[in-house]
């Protein structure tokens, strides 16, 4: 095993995804509302979402997200998308009261690093890297070294459409039998395994939608995916 992918809400950071979206969508609206009112901004901004889940590697995903948000719209969207940047950068920092600290995603990071193996923070890229980067530093992340981290900057498709992975694959010219992937949803990160990954879910924070029974690899706890890699590497 040469690099290891690693999801990021709900595997390296702990929190309830579908809650910490719900947080996020209330703080959001509320800063753009003297733009636009929250009854229309939310539904405009999953709308958008969902048109850069179901991207098919065109292009990318930020360039769908812009398209699909301000299709039909009045507002002027250099200046929104700044609003949105702004957001970023001061009251998203005040989400991170909603996720918990992981001193063992410190030290499996640090032991990578150390053993020079490859690691890609594969986490859906729906979010600008401004944003996942905030995300990463609220667990330490952001003082470690990684091949790649995928943003809606950078990707052409979202999990779970296996033009994700295989994106990664080609632009970093690696081959899946060289890869594990770690997430804890079944649908969104064990579907890697069909391109070849060795997969492992982390069960902690578990999402499964039960729209598509993948069996990963391996399983288990944050603690024995650790373990599993510590002992491989």
């Amino acid at each position: 095993m040469k690099y290891v992918l690693f999801d990021l809400d709900g595997t390296l950071l702990p929190l309830d995804t579908d809650d910490f979206i719900k947080k996020y969508l209330k703080l959001l609206s509320e800063k753009m509302a003297h733009h636009i009112e929250p009854n229309i901004f939310v539904p405009k901004l999953l709308k958008a979402t969902e048109a850069m889940v179901l991207n098919i590697g065109e292009r990318t995903n930020e360039e769908v997200f812009i398209e699909n948000f301000f299709q039909d719209s009045p507002h002027n969207k250099e200046f929104m998308m700044k609003e949105f940047e702004k957001f970023y950068s001061n009251e998203y920092k005040t989400l991170k009261i909603y996720s918990k600290p992981n001193p063992l995603a410190i030290e499996i990071l640090d032991y990578l690093n150390s053993k020079d193996i490859g690691v890609i923070i594969a986490t859906n890229p729906v979010f600008p890297i401004i944003a996942i980067k905030e995300r990463m530093r609220w667990v330490g992340l952001d003082k470690f070294k990684f091949k790649l981290i995928t943003s809606y900057e950078n990707m052409k498709a979202c999990k779970p459409q296996l033009q994700y992975y295989q994106q990664i694959l080609d632009d970093l010219s690696i081959l899946p039998e060289k890869c594990l992937m770690v997430g804890n949803d079944i649908q969104e990160d064990m579907i890697a395994g069909k391109l070849g990954m060795k997969t492992f879910l982390v069960e902690d924070y578990l999402i499964d939608n039960r729209t598509n029974h993948i069996e990963p690899t391996f399983r288990g706890s944050f603690g024995e995916m650790r373990n599993y890699i510590m002992e491989l590497v």
